[in-house]
C-alpha cells in the first residue's frame, strides 16, 4: 500500500503551544476591546486578529498596513454602492473589479485586495437597518481593532526564532 501525502507542510510553520496561546489571547483581547467600544459586530475584530497573527512583527506590520488601507478602501466603496446602487448585481461586479484595479495601482498585494473585496461584500450584500456609511465605519473600526491588537501582542510578546528552530530540528 502506498501512502500519499495530501498536503504539504513545513515543520517551522506548524503551530506551537506558545503560538496558539498568543493567538487565543490576541483574539480574545480584540473581541473585548471591540465590545468595550460598543462595536455592533465585534466578532470581526477577533476574526481579523486570527488572520493577522504571525510569528514576527516585521511580517505582520507590513501586511497589516495594507490590510487596514484596503479595508478603508472597501468600506468607502461599499458605503457608496450601498447608498447609491443598492442590490445592483452589475454595479457590485464592477466595484469588485475596480477595487482590484485600485489595489494594483496602489501596489497592494492580493491579500489587501481580498480584504477590500470582502469588506465591500459585507457592506453591500448583507441587509442592514443602519445607513451604509455607519455600517462601513463600524466594519473599518472592527477590522482595525483586530489588526492593531494583533500587532501590539506580536510586538510585546514576539515568538522566538529559537522555538521555531527547535521545532524544525525535531
Amino acid at each position: 500500500m502506498v501512502l500519499v501525502k495530501l498536503w504539504k507542510w513545513e515543520p517551522e510553520n506548524l503551530p506551537s503551544v506558545v503560538h496558539s496561546i498568543r493567538t487565543a489571547i490576541a483574539a480574545t483581547i480584540s473581541l473585548a476591546v471591540a465590545r468595550l467600544f460598543g462595536l455592533p459586530e465585534a466578532y470581526w475584530a477577533a476574526i481579523a486578529t486570527l488572520v493577522v497573527m504571525q510569528s514576527t512583527l516585521g511580517a505582520t506590520l507590513l501586511i497589516s498596513v495594507e490590510r487596514i488601507a484596503a479595508t478603508a478602501l472597501g468600506a468607502l466603496a461599499g458605503a457608496f454602492l450601498a447608498t447609491w446602487f443598492p442590490e445592483n448585481l452589475f454595479v457590485f461586479a464592477a466595484a469588485v473589479f475596480v477595487l482590484g484595479l485600485l489595489c494594483a495601482a496602489f501596489r497592494m498585494e492580493k491579500t489587501a485586495y481580498r480584504y477590500a473585496s470582502i469588506t465591500l461584500g459585507i457592506i453591500v450584500l448583507i441587509p442592514r437597518s443602519n445607513a451604509a456609511w455607519i455600517v462601513a465605519l463600524h466594519r473599518f473600526f472592527e477590522v482595525s481593532v483586530g489588526i492593531l491588537v494583533a500587532l501590539a501582542l506580536v510586538a510585546v510578546w514576539p515568538e522566538h526564532q529559537a522555538e521555531s528552530a527547535k521545532r524544525s530540528a525535531e
